[in-house]
């Protein structure tokens, strides 16, 4: 080297120039990370576990590592600027990265167990000097290289080590700062060098462990001095080594870095994992070399992906962003197409479903089984027994997928998304389906489905009605504004007769069915897929009830009564009534087969054994339903529909006229005021034997529906029975109400009753405010009659209400009694009594002659009886003249009208000390009586003065 420097001045300028480039520039910061990876490539070379330790004597810096010792090679490349002794898997391309140890010194020893060299720019200029060669000078003195001249110590490295650099550090080297950078590289030096395994910068100390995690996997820890872990995934491809931090378990992205070959470049990059590269570089080691491979890097990313655990994948997706530098930009873009196309993004498919023969032509996926690798193989949560159960024979699995044939729905829960996969194919795992997934899968092209699409997918799908419940549930937490609604309006409904229909604003939806009742006349969801979602979505909430007095149904009933299915609708609906629900009663058109299989109308069949059998006559309509049907069918849904079991009710809203089929409703309907706004009667009535009667009210009573319409004696249930009904004979309205105290001891009570039904029966029996011609006959016939005892004052009422009744009452056909009740109690024949028509004769004529009711209408009572009013009979002529005078002018006239609560009186006042008169006629007599009436004149009996 001397020669050539003798021979060529030149050449020892170029020399210096070169090394001093490489100190200045290229190696200007890193020492540490060119002497570590010597070290790695010694400890790889010899196969050992790599350590590297620093530490300080004064001013010599040590640095010592284990590996492969120095060779003659070795001594070429130190002391050749462009050489290397390094081959194979050895990291560095360049002997000239020992150049570093000048940033620090001048004065250098590598020692080592094979032997030691010395480098020294002092020796350097000393030998120049001494071969007469001329020395350069630089601006900072003579530039001479130190690396190019090298001389053998006999000195050995610091024990337990192979090789040991030794760096006599300049004055202007701070020895802190210096530290104190070489502490802060090494952990990114163990996680850059794989060879090794410890380094150690003065007592502090930093290594690495390798956990091997299956499918290429390794879980990199490097613990800090502090003792603080740092954790990484790593993967090997054939180009690169990537590194993806972890914290707390979990990968994160790794923030803004450079790329590493094997150690730090200028090269800055935005990816969120670490790249530790096989790429060329330029000599110093900073920078790419122009045309290098960038995007070949990329090549088994997604691999990497593949080996992460499902929810830690995402992270490996670069975010979108503007690229940090050229090579940046090209890796980037290569790392998202090459995650786009090949299967790593963790989906539910059904891949046992009809559509998986074509599942391979859609996407590639490859099932995870369960089992392979650890715990971060499964951290996806699974999927719920029922939905796993409802998708499919075996239900939706975990699989891999490319993003660009995959589809997501933001937020999707675990539940949803074991529901839909049978629908959209590939579906994100509900843990990467986030919104803040969201950029991250936009950038993959993964396809984004919303409400709408899912809606759309649904009507294809057959699936059982839980399965559609499941759905509907599912898919409620997202229905969270009217927009959102909207979106499904066209989500599919299952219905109750196995139909599937477009969109819940044209169903009805009965949540209170336990069983699924087809229903032709209605789209009615089937009861196992009812659910709230529906009625949010626009589903109209119908009841049993509702269903079965739906006016499509009646349309149903008049073309194709006889219909099988339709039939099984209504008595299955008719099964799940409330109890004593009342239907219309057209639903009673309805035809089930009788006893001799032949079809009829409910309406004219009764059940088997109904105790209405027992009361009608022997000729009526009804028929006795076929026993099959009757078993097949709760008695109370047959009943419902109009099948008889005791007395049937019609009912009608807004009724406009007797058009119901009743017996004598005309005549009711033309007694009534106005229309009633609701109608309700008990039908049949007309067939019920004559001697059936007391069984066919203990029927009447037994039944709530039935029993309620007794009450109504304005109804027409009350109305005829009071007219038609007879027990032993007599019509049901001559009989007396128990709570009845006016015809106490003239009309019979119903026998064999207890207190309680008889109250019930009040409006249906005799009622002294309504005297019909029934009524008034008996009355009558009871008056005559001298066993009876009323009391006078139930006579005289008895009367009263008899001479009210008389304009409404047909004389002819309850004709004239034979015998009369005087007030007495007497029963007197017609020719003897006399009807009190004036109140002042009743002091004068005897009670056992005398026929009372009330003053008003005694015309009317003389005319049903057929008696003569006693003013008309009897003339009456007051004895005496008296003192005449007037009611204002005499005490006790004042006093007789305050007594009486009179208004002031005309006439005359005639006031007598015995007021006596005489009658002629049909009674005689004279008679005294307290006071008189002639005309407008009034006797009055005056007071016995004191």
């Amino acid at each position: 080297m001397l020669t050539a420097w003798r021979n060529s001045p030149t050449r020892l300028r170029e020399d210096a120039a070169t090394e001093a480039d490489l100190v200045r520039a290229g190696y200007r910061d890193r020492l540490l990370t060119e002497l570590a990876q010597n070290a790695a490539d010694a400890a790889v070379k010899a196969g050992v576990s790599g350590r590297v330790s620093v530490w300080l004597r004064g001013r010599a810096l040590h640095i010592a590592n284990t590996g492969a010792p120095l060779d003659l090679s070795g001594v070429h490349a130190l002391t050749a600027l462009r050489a290397s002794g390094k081959t194979g898997t050895a990291v560095g391309r360049f002997g000239v990265g020992f150049t570093a140890v000048l940033s620090a010194g001048d004065e250098v020893e590598f020692r080592s167990s094979t032997g030691s060299l010395r480098f020294s720019r002092a020796q350097t200029l000393t030998e120049l000097r001494d071969n007469g060669i001329d020395i350069p000078v630089g601006a900072d003195g003579p530039a001479v290289p130190v690396l190019r001249l090298a001389w053998s110590v006999a000195v050995a490295p610091e024990p337990g080590y192979d090789s040991e650099i030794v760096v006599w550090l300049r004055e202007d080297v701070d020895v802190a700062d210096l530290l104190a950078a070489m502490r802060a590289e090494a952990v990114d030096l163990l996680l850059e060098l794989p060879g090794l395994h410890t380094i150690r910068i003065g007592d502090d100390e930093s290594w690495r462990a390798v956990e091997e995690a299956g499918n290429g996997l390794q879980q990199i820890c490097i613990t800090a001095p502090s003792g603080e872990d740092f954790r990484w995934w790593q993967y090997t491809t054939e180009r690169a080594r990537w590194l993806l931090p972890m914290r707390d378990g979990r990968a994160v992205a790794a923030p803004a870095d450079v790329l590493r070959a094997p150690t730090r470049t200028d090269e800055e990059l935005s990816l969120p994992a670490l790249v530790i590269a096989d790429i060329a570089l330029q000599p110093d080691r900073r920078r790419l070399m122009p045309g290098a491979r960038v995007g070949e890097l990329a090549e088994g990313y997604a691999d990497f992906a593949r080996a992460l655990p499902p929810e830690d994948r995402l992270v490996l997706v670069p975010a979108p962003g503007f690229a940090r530098s050229e090579a940046d930009g090209l890796l980037r873009e290569a790392l998202v197409n090459e995650l786009r196309v090949h299967p790593w993004l963790p989906v539910l498919a059904d891949l046992d479903s009809d559509s998986a023969d074509s599942a391979s032509a859609d996407f590639d996926a490859a099932i995870t089984p369960p089992g392979v690798g650890d715990a971060m193989r499964t951290g996806a949560a699974p999927l719920s027994a029922d939905v796993a159960r409802l998708s499919s024979a075996a239900g939706p699995r975990r699989a891999d997928a490319a993003p660009n044939r995959a589809s997501v729905f933001l937020g999707v829960t675990t539940e949803l998304a074991g529901l839909l996969a049978g629908l959209l194919g590939p579906l994100v795992i509900p843990e990467l389906s986030g919104r803040a997934c969201a950029e991250l899968l936009g950038v993959l092209d993964v396809h984004r489905i919303g409400l709408a699409r899912v809606a759309e997918l649904t009507g294809s799908v057959q699936r059982p009605p839980q399965w559609w419940y499941s759905l509907y549930d599912a898919l409620e937490p997202f229905v969270t504004d009217p927009l959102a609604a909207e979106e499904l309006g066209a989500l599919a409904v299952p219905l109750s007769d196995g139909r599937l229909v477009t969109g819940p604003r044209t169903v009805v939806l009965d949540d209170q069915l336990e069983e699924a009742v087809a229903v032709p006349w209605a789209r009615l969801v089937h009861p196992e897929a009812a659910h709230e979602l529906l009625g949010r979505l626009g589903a109209q909430q119908a009841g049993v009830e509702d269903l079965l007095t739906d006016t499509t149904l009646r349309a149903e009933l008049d073309y194709r009564s006889d219909d099988e299915d339709l039939r099984e609708a209504v008595l299955g609906l008719a099964a799940h009534l409330p109890p004593d629900t009342t239907l219309p009663t057209w639903l009673g058109a309805l035809e089930l087969p009788d006893a001799t299989g032949e079809l009829r109308p409910a309406d004219e069949l009764l059940l088997p054994d109904a105790p209405l059998a027992e009361v009608l006559i022997a000729d009526s309509p009804f028929g006795t339903l076929d026993t099959a049907v009757a078993q097949h069918h709760p008695a109370a849904a047959l009943r419902a529909i109009g099948v008889g079991w005791g007395f049937t009710v019609v009912t009608e809203t807004d009724p406009t006229g007797p058009d119901h089929d009743l017996d004598d409703e005309d005549r009711w309907w033309q007694g009534l005021p106005e229309d009633p706004p609701e109608f309700a009667a008990v039908r049949d009535l007309d067939l019920v034997a004559d001697d059936a009667w007391p069984r066919a009210l203990r029927l009447l009573l037994s039944e709530p529906a039935t029993r309620g319409l007794l009450a109504d004696r304005d109804g027409y249930t009350a109305w005829w029975l009071r007219r038609h009904a007879r027990v032993d004979g007599r019509p049901l309205g001559v009989y007396r109400a128990g709570s009845d105290p006016v015809f106490a001891d003239l009309l019979p009570q119903l026998p064999g009753l207890s207190a309680a039904d008889l109250a019930a029966l009040d409006a249906v029996l005799a009622d002294p405010a309504n005297i019909t011609a029934d009524l008034a006959a008996a009355l009558l016939e009871a008056l005559a009659d001298p066993a009876k005892r009323p009391t006078p004052e139930a006579v005289s009422q008895t009367h009263r209400r008899l001479a009210a009744a008389v304009p409404q009452l047909d004389l002819d056909e309850i004709g004239v009694p034979e015998r009369v009740r005087a007030l007495s109690g007497a029963v007197i024949d017609p020719d003897r009594a006399l009807v009190l028509d004036r109140p002042w004769f009743g002091l004068a004529l005897p009670p056992d002659r005398l026929v009372a009711g009330d003053i008003e209408h005694a015309g009317e009572l003389a005319t049903l009886l057929d008696v003569a009013a006693a003013s008309e009979a009897v003339h009456a002529e007051v004895l005496g003249a008296g003192k005449r005078t007037t009611w204002a002018d005499e005490p006790l006239g004042v006093l007789l009208r305050l007594q009486f609560g009179l208004p002031p009186l005309a006439g005359e006042l005639v006031l007598h000390d015995r007021l006596e008169v005489r009658l002629t006629g049909a009674y005689e007599a004279t008679v005294a009586v307290p006071w008189w009436r002639s005309g407008d004149t009034t006797h009055v009996q005056r007071q016995p003065s004191s």
